[in-house]
């Protein structure tokens, strides 16, 4: 009789266990993720009504703007780089470089959620598009010659496509004229994120867009 207590209480003790285990992956589950993004979904004809012909060519048929051509190429403003599509922020000036290839680069996305990346085997070659994981606009390519330490910036030829980098080391130089970024900003990651002027919209630390 006594064995038959025990066995009975250990049975009920497991249960209990077992019990409180399941309601705590269901409450889990039910917790908000972070940076969680909403898809944003609409037809190609609609995108035609919103975006520019260059934007249009760009975000929604994967074309690419002609190098030392873009507004932010050259551009060392401080603030945050945004979808030109859906306004998602996208980049910091904060990751912002140099590369010499005449497009926007950037060692890191402000949040890896908010962008999107592919396997891209068009031109011949095998490269990885990045997206924005909203509204599925494309941005451009990221490679692994990017930054990876404080260096002084160099002199680079251009190239026929975002990406399709010149030879010889990419990117070492830290565009130092845009912000505090050396001393306490975000660390160089060795990836450049070579991104189209025309698929971005910069917003100013002080909130003004342009």
């Amino acid at each position: 009789m006594k064995s038959m207590r025990i066995y009975v209480s250990s049975v009920a003790v497991a249960f209990l266990v077992f019990a409180l285990i399941a309601a705590a992956a269901t409450a889990a589950d039910k917790k908000p993720v972070k940076n969680a993004i909403t898809m944003l979904s609409r037809s190609e004809s609609e995108w035609k009504k919103i975006l520019s012909a260059d934007q249009f060519y760009v975000l929604r048929q994967q074309g690419t703007e002609r190098a030392f051509t873009g507004k932010y190429h050259n551009h060392h403003a401080e603030g945050r780089y945004l979808c030109a599509a859906c306004n998602l922020p996208l980049f910091s000036s904060e990751a912002k470089f140099d590369s010499g290839t005449g497009w926007p680069s950037f060692f890191a996305p402000l949040e890896k959620a908010h962008v999107e990346e592919l396997v891209d085997l068009s031109h011949g070659m095998r490269r990885i598009e990045v997206r924005c994981a909203r509204c599925g606009g494309h941005l451009g390519h990221v490679f692994d010659d990017g930054p990876r330490g404080p260096l002084p910036g160099a002199d680079r030829k251009s190239s026929k496509h975002p990406g399709d980098g010149p030879r010889g080391p990419l990117g070492s130089g830290a565009d130092t004229r845009s912000s505090s970024r050396q001393s306490d900003g975000p660390k160089p990651t060795g990836l450049r994120y070579c991104i189209n002027s025309v698929s971005l919209r910069f917003e100013s630390d002080s909130g003004s867009q342009r």
